[in-house]
């Protein structure tokens, strides 16, 4: 983390630069112009992780600025949200003068919404015993008089839920808002306004798509939820358990019906399609009833495995939402061999820094 570059005078010359880069990296796919969805230059972002530093009586949050080499104290942080920022201060003050909350606490981790409603997880180099549980009960009891507060406790093979270990963001898609159950140390999207623009990018180039959407990668079923309006059906596929509870919550709580969700890898799926392997988690489940025209693809940074690369290959439109510029184009030197690029995205999830997150619409040739 580079603290000095976090100069919101200096955002846009940064958007623009990463532009030029994009446009760069991608000049030998022919790509139409770059669509650019800026941040806000400031408390942007929904999560932050802060360690603890303890100074006799003193107690303050720090990070480990890359460019100094050194720890930088963080009484506020420019990035993170406002409520992350409020909360920060809110929290120091009752931690400093409470020893059985601030002994041996290493680390505090925040997960903020839109909506209002703050996560916060205290890290501890200790077992956690009746009378921290007692403390920090009082703890959310008072912060509760200023903040949708939710507070864990975590230590070695332990956790401790006060109440509970997620909050519901609300996010506003165009003219419908979604609801989306966020769980602590599960994946969510951390610009909360990028990812808006994201999804509304998303429902916007798949319009008047034909027949169903193949979702791998889902998580907490984020796109799928948003896209399920363009399409008759959607199946998507998410291997991490936390994250398909999460998807069905959501499914349920914005009452989509024709969204089914599979707890499969990519790579499994791909060898379900592919008939080479059969799963007891595809009973019940017709895939070849399924009539997918496109399919939707948001994975990690590593990106597609190669069996799964081919698999993509074989719809007639290819939606790809990247965190990983090397690695999306080393995927499009295959798929470009069959697909174009008809649309091409910059979405800045993370101003500041060199990260890059990519959208592409691909049609086959």
């Amino acid at each position: 983390m580079n603290l000095a570059a976090m100069d919101p005078t200096t955002y846009d010359a940064q958007l623009t630069a990463k532009r030029i880069k994009l446009e760069q990296v991608f000049a030998q796919f022919e790509t139409p112009s770059v669509e650019v969805f800026a941040s806000e230059p400031a408390h942007y972002r929904m999560r932050a992780e802060f360690r603890v530093w303890h100074e006799g009586d003193d107690l303050y949050y720090y990070m480990f600025d890359k460019v100094l080499n050194d720890k930088v104290r963080c009484d506020q942080y420019l990035p993170a949200s406002a409520l992350i920022n409020q909360m920060m201060a809110a929290l120091i003050a009752e931690l400093k003068p409470n020893h059985s909350l601030r002994h041996k606490l290493f680390q505090v981790d925040f997960l903020s919404t839109l909506s209002g409603e703050i996560l916060v997880s205290l890290l501890y180099h200790r077992q956690l015993d009746d009378q921290w549980r007692s403390e920090a009960a009082a703890l959310k009891t008072r912060l509760s008089s200023q903040f949708k507060v939710n507070i864990i406790g975590r230590a070695r093979k332990q956790k401790i839920d006060l109440d509970k270990d997620f909050v519901v963001e609300s996010l506003q898609v165009n003219d419908k808002v979604f609801h989306y159950k966020q769980i602590e140390n599960s994946f969510t999207q951390p610009n909360a306004k990028v990812a808006i623009k994201m999804l509304e990018w998303a429902i916007d180039v798949t319009q008047h798509s034909q027949g169903d959407l193949l979702e791998l990668y889902c998580g907490n079923g984020n796109f799928s939820i948003a896209l399920a309006q363009n399409f008759n059906r959607v199946l998507a596929t998410e291997l991490a358990k936390p994250s398909v509870d999460a998807a069905q919550y959501n499914i349920e709580v914005n009452n989509i019906d024709n969204l089914q969700i599979i707890r499969m890898s990519a790579e499994e799926f791909s060898d379900a399609m592919a008939k080479k392997r059969s799963f007891r988690r595809l009973e019940g489940i017709d895939l070849d009833s399924y009539v997918c025209n496109t399919i939707f693809v948001d994975p990690p940074r590593a990106g597609i495995d190669p069996a799964t690369l081919e698999l993509v290959q074989g719809y007639e439109r290819i939606l790809y939402i990247s965190c990983n510029p090397d690695t999306l184009k080393d995927n499009l030197q295959q798929l470009n061999q069959t697909h174009k690029v008809t649309r091409f995205a910059l979405f800045d999830q993370f101003p500041y820094t060199d990260h890059m997150e990519t959208g592409v619409l691909l049609e086959r040739r």
